[in-house]
């Protein structure tokens, strides 16, 4: 039987670590070309050797328009096409009083967490559209819609993303690109330690787990999954929604 994703290509930014990896591995074991991205060549590299199958270890800082634009043209001529661009980079935000939040990481988190999903889009929508249509998913966050306190330029990012998703969506259907996100919950991963806020990463996770329905945390791979679906064929007719993977935080 063939994987989801058989003789399909896929770019996943921020693929060294995380849900990033996760995918990568997913995107592959279902039949997948992968091109791993991430600021770490070495993670990438990590991520590339665990995957069986051929694939591509690319460094790529996503805030660099212009490396942006030619790691797309780079893997486009090295794949033929790009089907799957999974906009997963993303940085976190220390918890702290909005007043103590300075210019340059508010910046920092906008150019990561936004703009770069704007860029990657600019670039992968013309290779998408000239094979005929593609998929880009984003990874988002459940803070968007249910946040807390201390980490409010990180909610502004993930909010601007959801909307931005819509927006692409909507512009790029008739070229038959699908845009989507995935809205986890605090995930597993080495970021979750980012988002403490005066307390200890076990203490973190026990008060989050504690507000979640299902109590527990998201791990990568319930990420990976729903990043798999909404890559897939299977997810033809689904466009412009945030899919939440979180434990029924949302409810």
């Amino acid at each position: 039987m063939s994987g989801r994703l058989e003789g399909k290509s896929a770019v996943v930014t921020g693929g060294g670590s995380g849900i990033g990896r996760a995918a990568a591995l997913r995107f592959a074991a279902e039949g997948a070309r992968v091109a791993v991205v991430d600021l770490s060549l070495e993670a990438a590299e990590e991520t590339r050797a665990a995957i069986e199958t051929d694939a591509l270890a690319l460094e790529l800082d996503v805030t660099d328009d212009d490396a942006v634009r030619d790691r797309i043209r780079e893997i486009a001529k090295d794949f033929g096409r790009i089907d799957v661009y999974f906009n997963n980079a993303g940085v976190p935000q220390a918890a702290k009083p909005i007043e103590e939040t300075s210019r340059e990481e508010w910046e920092r988190i906008m150019d990561v967490n936004l703009r770069a999903l704007f860029v990657g889009a600019q670039a992968v929508a013309p290779v998408m559209r000239a094979a005929g249509g593609g998929s880009i998913v984003v990874t988002s966050s459940i803070a968007a819609t249910r946040p807390r306190p201390g980490i409010a330029t990180y909610v502004a990012s993930k909010a601007g993303v959801n909307g931005l998703v819509r927006a692409l969506a909507l512009e790029l259907a008739p070229s038959r690109i699908r845009v989507n996100a995935i809205a986890p919950v605090a995930v597993r991963t080495p970021m979750l330690k980012e988002f403490a806020f005066a307390e200890s990463e076990a203490a973190t996770i026990e008060r989050v787990e504690a507000t979640i329905p299902l109590g527990r945390l998201t791990e990568p791979e319930d990420v990976a999954a729903a990043a798999l679906y909404l890559a897939s064929d299977e997810a033809r007719c689904v466009t412009g929604i945030v899919l939440n993977v979180d434990g029924g935080r949302d409810l």
